[in-house]
């Protein structure tokens, strides 16, 4: 019970805060006893701090306000893609303390290969939060592909299948940081538990938690691969499997391109990274941009092409399942000017006959960044959500349970 309280008590706080104790109690329906008892041990965690004065509204006693505290737990974030590997550090308040990105090509490495570099990073980012006086909470990993406990199913970009990327990932070195208490097996070098995920999902997240994303909206993740996550009333749609959103494997042109999934004519054999520069004759995605914003009409061309079979899958998609907004990040969002027109003409031509409105589409402000972002971010909610289970691994257990409150009810 007063797990949960503690868990109550710090969600409440990061919605209302600032926020006093009184207050606390009485959205929370605790004891204000059981209340201070509570803020007492996330102020003791570096979860909560005090903030200041405010008028409760009792006789006009002052009480101090409380809000999150971004100065002891953070979370890492992680991702695996096919040309690059980058971290992300994020805190309780959810601002981002560093963030970095390594170019390298990981198609040409083995799993083992690339997790080893991914250690190095994990290392890097892990010191540096721990100059800044951060505790790690946890870390999600996302990878380019259908991920199911912890297995990586295919990433046909990376070359992978059935790759247990948690199981390998858990035999990289160790900070140093003994665990003290039981952890998932992906955990055991860190001394932090380590999740591993979809990176389309968690871009969606991320654009949910640090971006633009409200309401219903799916977000498209366009890579070298290109994903989709679906967000309705603020939560993640993963499907019966949590294997929804493999967007760039839909078939758009039948009979087209062979794609590395077996397929042909899939969206990534025309929207993806490796297609647009292709198409431009370039191999630079910045080239790309800056042809583009110079006229050229290679570069012009490609992005059409490419917008009006992102226009053909967003159709299936929207008659599928009528997202109210249609979220471009990755590699779509400094190329949303040339390539949304054409996506959003092929849409309105395609959905008229069904006299269906064509959802808007709109640009990430996070672009790349969306899967790190949301790989922290995943962490940080869990930590709110279940601030004890962080505390014991911090070996920072609260303390005993607080008294009965005066109905005889544990608080």
């Amino acid at each position: 019970m007063r797990a949960r309280n503690l868990g109550v008590v710090l969600t409440e706080v990061r919605r209302s805060g600032p926020v006093t104790r009184a207050a606390l109690a009485d959205a929370t329906g605790l004891t204000k006893t059981t209340v201070s008892k509570l803020v007492g041990d996330l102020i003791a965690a570096g979860m909560v701090t005090e903030t200041g004065t405010l008028r409760d509204g009792e006789r006009g006693r002052p009480g101090t306000t409380l809000a999150l505290s971004g100065g002891r737990v953070a979370a890492l974030g992680l991702e695996i893609n096919v040309d690059y590997l980058s971290a992300c550090v994020v805190d309780l308040t959810l601002a981002v303390r560093l963030r970095y990105t390594q170019p390298v090509d990981n198609s040409s490495h083995t799993p083992v290969e690339t997790l080893s570099h991914l250690g190095k990073i994990i290392h890097r980012a892990v010191d540096e939060a721990r100059a800044a006086g951060l505790v790690i909470g946890g870390a999600t990993l996302a990878v380019p592909g259908p991920v199911e406990g912890g297995l990586l199913h295919s990433a046909p970009n990376l070359g992978w299948r059935d790759v247990d990327v948690g199981g390998l990932l858990g035999t990289a070195p160790s900070t140093g940081a003994a665990p003290e208490a039981p952890r998932p097996p992906a955990a055991a070098g860190w001394g932090f538990p380590v999740e591993v995920d979809n990176e389309a999902n968690l871009a969606a997240l991320g654009e949910l938690w640090f971006g633009s994303g409200r309401g219903d909206f799916l977000h498209v993740s366009g890579e070298i691969g290109i994903g989709a996550g679906l967000v309705i009333g603020g939560a993640l749609f993963r499907g019966a499997r949590g294997l929804a959103g493999e967007l760039g494997h839909v078939v758009v042109f039948p009979g087209g391109p062979a794609c590395r999934c077996g397929g042909r004519g899939c969206l990534e054999q025309y929207a993806g990274q490796e297609a647009l520069l292709r198409a431009a004759g370039l191999d630079d995605p910045d080239e790309l941009v800056r042809r583009l914003r110079d006229g050229d009409g290679r570069a012009l061309r490609a992005c059409e092409r490419a917008g009006h079979a992102l226009g053909v899958a967003l159709t299936s998609a929207t008659n599928l399942l009528d997202p109210g907004t249609i979220v471009l990040g990755g590699v779509f969002a400094p190329l949303f000017p040339w390539i949304s027109g054409a996506a959003a003409a092929t849409m309105a031509d395609r959905l008229a006959a069904m006299r269906r409105a064509v959802p808007e589409l709109a640009v990430s402000r996070l672009g790349g960044d969306a899967a790190t972002l949301g790989a922290a971010g995943k962490v940080i909610q869990r930590i709110i959500a279940d601030p004890v289970s962080h505390l014991a691994a911090a070996g920072a257990v609260p303390g005993p349970p607080a008294g009965r409150s005066p109905a005889g009810t544990v608080r």
